[in-house]
């Protein structure tokens, strides 16, 4: 039995009892967006806790996450079965509300408390008939995120980030009603596990995520939880290759870029969060001279730090976070090879450097694109040296115990001479030539006690 199905024998027992199951929230949004979603909600109307309680042991292994609030499932199955309740503010945090059930109160005020028109549709799961308090449908079809209730939606900070990451998912418009609440809303209070959430769906999952920044800079909402970003506005780019305005407007482009090959890369969101922060060292190196030129110089590595800050600030992953830094050192290398046509060795002591060097060339592309005027020159000469670098780290190559076999005692010198022979390895020898030529580095070293 699937999700649906089983919800549809919920709907039907729940029936034969003088009550209603509906579909609720993002699964019936997504639907009338032509949207596939997976998490299936439902929400049981008329039915005593106890009712409710003994349609579902009927279906199956019941589970119960919310015992004076009446959230369940069902073992074995990712539905999610509430239902109708009502939210109290007693704090200032995300958490920080009062709950408690009540299956009578009918689908107006059920939907009431929805944070957006767009999940505040309900669907008869028997009938298919769509219940619609707010104007969910009309919001859709004009492509709009519209709070429902003024008084209930400011309890909420978390519906800041929400507002925005929807808009950047659905490619939605927020309206200035609900702009204008979200400016006075505190977020400070939300944890950065929530903050990582909100910014991780849109960078995964929306076609242009520069949209969750760019609401968010309307609500004026980035100083808290992402000031690297805010930094970025209005710091001046050189015009000679930088034509489309300040440094921020070329991160979000090249956001959006980004956002083209996610699916194509080693690590997507890894990938993303490179493409937001690669060049937050420009806030700190870029200076004017007399003539007007800009530079920003050393930007990748001095903006390490500030990327790290960030990160630190959002997240407790650490691959994540030694990826997006190494990503960040490099990120300017690629392009800079590629114009000058470096030699072998070089690019491949570059991929050699990055964590993942695929999706290092992948972010240099996208550095290249998401200016005006565009670059992408680059590509296929850095597609090129990698296949030449994937064949050569494929090739058999020198290890410690051809270096004991060829007569070498192991000692403290042994971690020199195979950096050494690592070297004959991304310049191209093969094993054989590595181990003369590491042979004759080893008697060098050992003769003069190095």
């Amino acid at each position: 039995m699937n999700d649906i199905e089983a919800a549809r024998l919920i709907a039907e027992k729940t029936e034969q009892l003088g009550g209603r199951v509906f579909f609720v929230g993002g699964y019936v949004r997504d639907e009338m967006l032509g949207i596939e979603n997976k998490d299936i909600d439902i929400e049981i109307h008329g039915l005593t806790k106890q009712q409710v309680e003994a349609v579902l042991d009927s279906v199956g292994e019941r589970l119960e996450y919310g015992k004076s609030f009446g959230i369940y499932g069902l073992s074995g199955l990712d539905l999610d079965i509430a239902l109708p309740r009502t939210e109290r503010t007693i704090g200032s945090g995300h958490r920080d509300f009062e709950v408690s059930s009540n299956p009578f109160m009918g689908t107006l005020e059920a939907a009431r408390r929805r944070d957006f028109t767009v999940n505040a549709l309900m669907k008869d799961v028997l009938t298919g008939e769509i219940i619609d308090h707010f104007g969910g449908l009309s919001d859709i079809k004009s492509k709009l995120i519209r709070h429902i209730d003024d008084k209930t939606f400011v309890e909420d900070p978390l519906r800041v980030l929400r507002a925005a990451q929807f808009a950047a998912r659905f490619g939605f418009e927020i309206s200035d009603d609900t702009i204008a609440l979200c400016r006075n809303i505190d977020i400070s209070s939300l944890s950065a596990e929530r903050i990582m959430l909100e910014t991780e769906k849109a960078l995964l999952k929306a076609e242009n995520p520069s949209m969750l920044f760019e609401q968010l800079r309307r609500m004026e909402q980035l100083d808290y939880w992402f000031p690297e970003l805010n930094a970025l506005i209005n710091v001046p780019q050189n015009r000679e290759y930088h034509r489309e305005g300040d440094a921020w407007t070329h991160t979000m482009m090249v956001l959006d870029e980004a956002a083209k090959r996610r699916s194509d890369v080693k690590y997507p969101l890894g990938f993303m969060m490179s493409a937001l922060c690669h060049d937050f060292g420009k806030a700190i190196c870029t200076t004017v001279s007399e003539d007007g030129t800009v530079h920003s110089y050393e930007h990748e590595k001095n903006g390490l730090p500030i990327v790290q800050k960030f990160l630190e600030r959002i997240t407790t992953e650490t691959k994540l976070i030694k990826y997006v830094l190494n990503m960040t050192e490099l990120h300017m290398e690629p392009n800079i090879m590629a114009n000058t046509r470096s030699k072998l060795k070089k690019t491949n002591k570059l991929f050699d450097l990055s964590i993942e060097p695929y999706d290092l060339i992948q972010l240099a592309v996208c550095d290249g694109l998401g200016k005006i005027p565009k670059s992408r020159d680059s590509e296929g000469f850095l597609l090129q040296r990698y296949e030449k670098y994937q064949r050569i780290m494929e090739r058999p190559y020198l290890m410690g115990r051809d270096l004991i076999e060829a007569g070498l005692e192991p000692s403290e010198h042994f971690t020199e001479i195979l950096g050494y022979a690592h070297k004959l390895r991304l310049a191209g020898l093969d094993k054989d030539d590595q181990l003369r030529q590491s042979l004759a580095y080893a008697r060098t070293v050992l003769k003069t006690g190095r």
